[in-house]
Order: C-alpha cells, then structure tokens, then sequence
C-alpha cells in the first residue's frame, strides 16, 4: 500500500459514541468507508469506555430503553482521522452502522499543517 498523498490540512477528525454491543461493527463499517487511514496504517482509531445516558421522548424509537425513562449505558468514544474527499461516505456508513436512531458524534478539522 502507498503512503496517502493527502496533506495535514485535508484531514479531519471524526469522533462517535457507541454501545459496546456494535463497538466493532460500527468501527468496520466507517474504516471501510475510509476512515482510519495515517500515511501507510489502516485501522486506525482511539477508544475509551465511559457511561452515555439519555432520556428518549415522545416521538423517539429508542435501541435501548423505554419513553420517559432516564438510561444508562456502557458505551464507548472512538475518534479516527480522514480525508475530505471521504467525509460523505464515512459520515453516511457511520449513520447506516449505528444502532441508534441519532447516533452522538462530530466532526473537527486538524490543523497539524499549521506547526510543521
């Protein structure tokens, strides 16, 4: 595999939270769709457990949980970098992926390029 001809102001960081139950299978869905890619390394994310919570409303069809009732869940952070060109894809295979019905996430652009 070459090594990415993208420069540092091209790249963008995505992060997510997800139950433990589709940590992996989410993470696979958004690598597949180019996510996860440092010069010549794939795969490549940062994840810590931690504890979402969230009260579904009327309206809602929650994965876990009832209407009016205050959940609690193991989930976990996962943050990985990709290109612009990628960032439809990758932000449509995230949503595709994701259990819930309004997965959590965002999106920030890096600005390495800046300090080198």
């Amino acid at each position: 595999m070459s090594q990415s001809t993208f420069t540092h102001s091209e790249l963008f960081q995505l992060f997510f939270y997800v139950p433990e139950s589709h940590l992996e299978s989410v993470k696979q869905a958004v690598f597949m769709a180019g996510a996860g890619k440092i010069g010549n390394y794939e795969g490549c994310a940062w994840q810590v457990a931690g504890t979402g919570q969230f009260r579904p409303i009327e309206g809602s069809q929650p994965f876990i949980g009832e209407q009016g009732t205050l959940e609690k869940v193991k989930e976990f952070r996962v943050e990985m970098v990709f290109e612009r060109s990628k960032a439809k894809q990758v932000l449509k295979a995230l949503k595709q992926a994701h259990p819930y019905e309004t997965p959590a996430y965002g999106v920030l652009e890096l600005a390495n390029h800046l300090y080198e």
